[in-house]
């Protein structure tokens, strides 16, 4: 089937937040996608197709949040795959404008919380990771600590047994992504530790302290994707960024090899990666920056094996090297990552790519990556589902009529998080707009 090129012209996304009755998912999810519309410079009647993940709320959220926008009867898919739900809202908004159906769609994605460890919220039925929860038990066994924990966790205790890592370098990781988070003003937590204040917080399970773990948030994130034709005659040639190459996979055989590495979802993280690799052209060692799944500090360890940017087995030699931050080889999570940025599940996977276009338009200030080419996207979920993207600056030349959205925002948001207007919601409501829709 032929195919065609897909752009993200415009992001958006809100401060993440502590879960608390602060923000309601109505408003959260109306200021990330008015923040996209106006970085894309277009209103919502434009918008033909909304994919709108979350996780935790009733069914058609999606339609709650987008009728403040208008009411022009596009199609609105709700999406939830649990951690990596934002990026398959992504994956269909993608797929949506590839294959020539629509030519610019959005993928929103939004969670409103509760404090503390995430658990099962149904009693009366099966839970999707019972095979998973058996399988731990018969191979590592099962403790009171969180669930998640435990499965990171004991992925992170076999990669050292294997390998030669050490706890150390999982605390490494952390300390690097509070380091970093300092920078993003979107961040839940903005503080830095030391390397030893990562290593003395509290123990949840094994190797991970709490300072390792990433916390449950409130927020919401926002893209917009378009075709080249839209591009083109909306002007955006200037910011407008290829979603060169994308994937999803789920679970292998080898989920239930006895290995805690493989419960963690590393082969279906592995199947992605070489397939996104494949259709690109390139390799993992040719990317500069990543926004990488780092929900535990061990799950960011893993990873770079199953992402291919470095050998099986060598994960802690980038470590060692200083080559996962500025001045290494590669940037991970410059955003501070799920573990300090925190992680809305429905949002986490449109914020790290709101990150990544970010960074490949050269916006970011004092936490930017240079000479940024290629910037690669790691979204997961247990149970389970991987996306992985890659982009790159989109090569359509120049408009002589393209506006810097900055100016539409009057500051660049890439560097400041600000709560939208009453005027800037008016301002990309779809044209048909009425009082009614100002009411919702």
């Amino acid at each position: 089937m032929p195919s065609q090129k897909v752009y993200v012209v415009g992001v958006g996304m809100t401060k993440f937040i502590k879960p608390r009755d602060l923000r309601d998912y109505p408003d959260m999810g109306r200021e990330a996608a008015t923040k996209a519309l106006l970085d894309a410079g277009i209103t919502y009647d434009k918008v033909q197709q909304a994919a709108v993940g979350y996780c935790y709320g009733d069914s058609t959220c999606g339609q709650r949040v987008l009728y403040q926008l208008g009411m022009h009867q596009i199609p609105i898919v709700n999406v939830n795959n649990n951690c990596s739900t934002g990026s398959t809202a992504l994956y269909l908004a993608r797929q949506a404008i590839e294959f020539g159906v629509y030519d610019c769609t959005m993928a929103l994605g939004f969670e409103k919380m509760e404090a503390g460890s995430l658990g099962s919220k149904f009693q009366d039925r099966t839970n999707p990771l019972d095979k998973t929860v058996s399988m731990m038990s018969e191979t590592r066994g099962i403790t009171a600590g969180p669930f998640a924990a435990q499965i990171f966790g004991n992925a992170g205790i076999e990669y050292c047994e294997k390998y030669g890592a050490t706890p150390q370098h999982m605390a490494k990781i952390a300390e690097k992504n509070h380091r970093h988070s300092a920078l993003n003003p979107y961040s839940q937590f903005r503080d830095i530790y030391t390397l030893e204040q990562v290593e003395k917080s509290a123990k949840v399970f094994g190797p991970l302290t709490k300072l390792q773990c990433c916390p449950t948030s409130d927020g919401s994130a926002c893209v917009i994707l378009a075709s080249e034709k839209f591009v083109r005659e909306n002007n955006l040639q200037d910011q407008a960024v290829e979603l060169v190459a994308q994937s999803m996979a789920t679970d292998s055989p080898k989920l239930f090899n006895e290995s805690s590495i493989e419960l963690a979802g590393a082969d279906m993280t592995r199947r992605a990666a070489k397939e996104v690799y494949a259709k690109a052209g390139i390799q993992g060692t040719d990317v500069q920056v990543v926004e990488l799944h780092d929900c535990f500090s061990a799950n960011e360890l893993i990873t770079y094996d199953a992402l291919g940017l470095c050998k099986p087995g060598e994960a802690h030699k980038l470590i060692d090297t200083n080559d996962v931050s500025f001045g290494g080889k590669y940037v991970v999570n410059p955003s501070g990552g799920l573990i300090s940025k925190g992680h809305p599940l429905g949002a986490t996977g449109l914020a790290q790519c709101s990150e990544l276009v970010w960074q490949i338009r050269g916006w970011c200030g004092d936490r930017q990556v240079p000479n940024c080419k290629y910037a690669l996207q790691h979204n997961v979920g247990l149970g389970g589902a991987v996306v992985i993207s890659l982009y790159k600056k989109a090569e359509l030349g120049s408009s002589p009529k393209y506006v810097d959205s900055r100016k539409r925002f009057g500051y660049n948001p890439a560097i400041e998080a600000r709560e939208v207007t009453e005027e800037e919601v008016q301002s990309v409501r779809a044209k048909e707009s009425s009082e009614f829709m100002a009411r919702l």
